[in-house]
């Protein structure tokens, strides 16, 4: 199963070496763990904050970003971008930045992986929090 992962959950992977980390690198097969490109200037722009919290330097960031977009497949807006719109509708008003996430499960009819609340809010796209993501 496809599951669309968000930035919070990628950024708690890079900040602390514990479940989420250990997931993404040894998942269940069933999973193929997917993110629109959107997530990369994300991530960028909380590089400082991240390398801050987990007392890494850039270089180590880097390394370890790498590793994990290995096991992440980096999906081009193209293929979601007839999306966007209804995405928008759905969750926009609440944020603005979630709506690439959920415009390419949108797309690829799958599970986003977030502990955002807000996506909740809209019901057409399930969300899988930690627990379940580790539960399953």
């Amino acid at each position: 199963m496809k599951l669309v992962i968000d930035t919070n959950t990628l950024i708690s992977a890079l900040v602390k070496s514990g479940e989420t980390r250990n997931f993404i690198i040894n998942r269940n097969t069933d999973f193929e763990l997917i993110s629109p490109a959107y997530i990369l200037s994300e991530i960028n722009k909380y590089k400082d904050e991240i390398c801050r919290k987990a007392v890494m330097n850039e270089e180590q960031f880097y390394l370890l970003l790498d590793i994990l977009f290995s096991y992440i497949k980096i999906i081009n807006p193209n293929f979601y971008s007839e999306h966007l719109k209804y995405a928008d509708e759905l969750i926009g008003h609440i944020d603005i930045k979630d709506v690439p996430f959920l415009a390419c499960a949108l797309t690829f009819n799958c599970p986003i992986w977030s502990n955002d609340n807000h996506f909740q809010k809209q019901k057409i796209v399930k969300i899988f929090k930690n627990k379940d993501i580790l539960n399953y």
